[in-house]
């Protein structure tokens, strides 16, 4: 199990293979991995470059908690979880949540709840340079919904 922030890219592959050796029992891996959009959803603006910024300590300290959460809910045999934090491009790699269990099932809700969670919990803002100027990136309503469904299901 693995939660890191970091500056640097990282290869989906490498984090994948390096999850996938930790037992042969595994039969399922699910991935999330989040990407840079190169247009502003609100308003079409082309974006530049997206900026992220965290609570250092408290970031990683959500994160653990969460990684704790999924492991309780589900038969989670390894996991990883890789945020990004500086200067970003359109297309740039930001997030990896990925999920290893002996069936497809518990992955993909294991996947999908940390994701929801993680957007909804963890300190991270994101800033916007579009030719327009930039912009703080509001929290979406669609995340809230996200993780509420989540609050009606028994772990």
């Amino acid at each position: 199990m693995s939660v890191r922030i970091q500056t640097e890219d990282f290869d989906l592959a490498k984090e994948v293979a390096a999850l996938r050796s930790t037992s042969a029992q595994i039969g399922a891996v699910v991935t999330f991995l989040g990407l840079v959009r190169d247009v502003h959803g609100i308003d079409g603006n082309t974006v530049l470059s997206m900026e992220l910024e965290h609570y250092p300590g408290m970031t990683e300290k959500v994160l653990q908690e969460l990684e704790e959460e999924v492991r309780k809910r589900w038969a989670v045999m390894d996991m990883v979880i890789i945020h990004r934090v500086g200067k970003l491009k359109p297309a740039d790699q930001i997030v990896l949540v990925a999920v290893c269990t002996q069936h497809r099932h518990d992955a993909f809700e294991a996947c999908a709840y940390a994701m929801d969670m993680l957007k909804t919990r963890a300190p991270f803002w994101k800033k916007e340079a579009t030719g327009q100027g930039s912009h703080w990136v509001q929290a979406k309503d669609s995340d809230d919904a996200a993780s509420a469904k989540w609050e009606k299901t028994s772990p």
